[in-house]
């Protein structure tokens, strides 16, 4: 595998078989490649392969939530997004000991089996990160 293109489904078996720095590295391409800006493209790289990793080990409320987001209407990298919100969100708030580790895996299954196109667009979609990202660059920002 010499390419990642979110859009399209890696095979899961040669995604599984690449090192987990290579996976990155090949996700901070494509967005490179893409001109995509983010904040943070370490981070953002690692959030995707968060979720590729999950769905090439097939688990289940991500295949699901995965197979929800698409027939809703968002593309792949799209689901990808949503479902790396959730992750985000949960490993924030397993962090700062807002979830109990033992509760953790069935509570982050449970938030994935929630996620909707339309909660995530209303949260963290396309016209949100565009917003934000002018904010960011206007000279009039305090």
């Amino acid at each position: 595998m010499l390419r990642y293109d979110p859009d399209q489904p890696p095979d899961p078996t040669q995604w599984l078989a690449l090192d987990e720095q290579l996976r990155i590295g090949l996700v901070e391409a494509h967005h490179q490649q893409a001109r995509i800006e983010l904040p943070n493209a370490k981070a953002h790289a690692v959030f995707h392969v968060i979720v590729e990793n999950q769905i090439a080990e097939n688990l289940a409320p991500v295949v699901r939530a995965m197979a929800r987001l698409a027939a809703q209407g968002l593309s792949r990298h799209e689901a990808v997004h949503a479902i790396a919100a959730v992750a985000a969100e949960h490993m924030h708030d397993l962090l700062n000991a807002r979830l109990d580790k033992d509760a953790s895996p069935a509570a982050y299954d449970a938030a994935v089996e929630q996620i909707t196109a339309d909660r995530w667009q209303q949260r963290y979609g396309p016209r949100r990160v565009l917003r934000a990202a002018r904010q960011r660059k206007s000279p009039t920002r305090r």
